[in-house]
């Protein structure tokens, strides 16, 4: 596979990353292990993925400490790190500009390095001028510190004027086969300036893998039942439309999650896709989808099968 370039920077990756909120992020998902963690951190890098996606906020640090443990045991020119940052000490979002760079340090110590490869704004504050916490990041980036400047949860009108000097390189967004927004508005902009895109929840908490069906059970607690995707008629046509592309993975030789990662990395839109995992075995198998080349009809029944 071709590496893909990050926007403006000389930042290039592979088609396929692993998101790591489940490596140390004990405040996101409970009875994590720090071993297993750094297993799936080292089943990726093993398996030819070289594009690491982490947070500040998963585990408040934790998830790069687990990181930059691993990172010693490999050639750190040849990972891609991505990072990101903007909660404060009280839970709020700060986006200063020396807030920022603070943020930045901390995340050089944890995770063991002189630079980071991607640093995003992890989400928006309510009142710091959006080009002027960028161009703090672009400082940092003409400092050697960061190698490309990225935004997270930003709206259009936030992205902007974020990017009103040009200066963003990357953006990372919720956007997935079940949640296409990003289609109308902000793709068009995005390559309008050369900006490259990150799409999180890329298989919709596991819906998008094939595991569930039609009589599966939640208890009443299960939080996955708060979203609209696991309610009602909208769940059952989404089991239906999975349950569809089986014949079409299995020509493919492939699972339902390698088949739709594929399409993730097939579109044209997306620079990289980084599933998470919560365990190495899924990441082997998450893996085998750069294996999987789409013919541009499979491509097309996949897009069309999911436009309800």
């Amino acid at each position: 596979m071709e590496e893909k370039r990050f926007g403006h920077s000389q930042v290039y990756a592979y088609e396929l990353g692993l998101g790591t909120n489940a490596v140390g992020g004990h405040n996101l998902f409970p009875n994590l292990d720090d071993e297993t963690g750094k297993k799936i951190v080292r089943a990726a890098l093993d398996s030819g993925i070289n594009l690491l996606d982490t947070a500040y906020a998963y585990g408040l640090g934790r998830s790069e400490e687990l990181i930059g443990e691993v990172l010693k045991d490999y050639d750190r020119a040849r990972v891609v790190v991505a990072t990101k940052a903007a909660h404060d000490k009280d839970g709020s979002f700060n986006n200063t500009p020396e807030f920022l760079t603070n943020a930045v340090e901390e995340s050089l110590k944890r995770l063991q390095t002189d630079y980071l490869d991607i640093f995003y704004i992890h989400f928006p504050d309510e009142t710091t001028p959006k080009a002027e916490a960028v161009g703090a990041l672009h400082e940092l980036k003409l400092a050697g510190k960061i190698r490309a400047v990225g935004v997270s949860n930003f709206s259009l009108d936030q992205l902007k004027d974020a990017n009103q000097h040009g200066h963003i390189d990357v953006v990372e967004e919720n956007y997935s086969l079940l949640h296409r927004e990003a289609e109308k508005d902000l793709f068009p902009y995005l390559k309008q300036q050369g900006i490259s895109f990150v799409p999180y929840f890329p298989l919709s908490s596991g819906l998008l893998t094939g595991k569930y069906a039609l009589d599966t059970k939640f208890a009443a607690d299960d939080r996955r039942l708060k979203n609209p995707n696991f309610q009602g008629e909208r769940y059952k046509e989404i089991v239906r439309t999975v349950d569809s592309l089986k014949s079409l993975a299995k020509a493919n030789d492939a699972t339902i999650a390698q088949l739709l990662l594929a399409w993730y990395m097939k579109n044209p839109n997306v620079t990289v896709v980084i599933p998470g995992a919560k365990q190495p075995e899924q990441v082997l198998d998450n893996a085998k989808a750069m294996d999987v080349r789409l013919s541009n009809d499979d491509y097309a029944l996949i897009d069309q099968a999911f436009k309800f």
